[in-house]
């Protein structure tokens, strides 16, 4: 089975939403990048999904990620890790991001070619 690869980098919890106030309420609301950045992985990850003949998991899967940053600037994988298994779901990889169970294998400088890398194991 083929590596998902999402091109970019994801954004971090930090960076994905802002506040906004509706009706008298404070919200949440995506910023116009990380929409996009999340749409687009959706997309991919349901064009994956559909090539490899991948069924929604309705149990755990092993999520398996490769993180290949633009530069050397400090990073914190585990941040993103929130958007990205929210996207998973949405795209069809498994019913519920509480069943994803993520391993961070290794990231490394691509200059150019910054993403990351996805295998997925489905545990029985």
């Amino acid at each position: 089975m083929s590596r998902l690869i999402i091109p970019g980098k994801a954004p971090s919890v930090n960076h994905m939403y802002r506040n906004a106030m509706v009706r008298g309420r404070r919200i949440k609301i995506k910023t116009p990048v990380a929409k996009a950045w999340f749409d687009e992985a959706i997309t991919l990850a349901t064009v994956w999904r559909q090539q490899n003949k991948w069924s929604t998991a309705t149990g755990k899967v092993i999520v398996r990620l490769w993180y290949f940053f633009p530069d050397k600037r400090r990073r914190d994988t585990h941040n993103t890790l929130k958007p990205l298994m929210d996207a998973l779901e949405d795209a069809g990889i498994y019913e519920d991001d509480k069943t994803a169970l993520p391993q961070i294998i290794d990231y490394e400088v691509d200059k150019k070619n910054p993403r990351i890398e996805i295998e997925f194991e489905k545990v029985i």
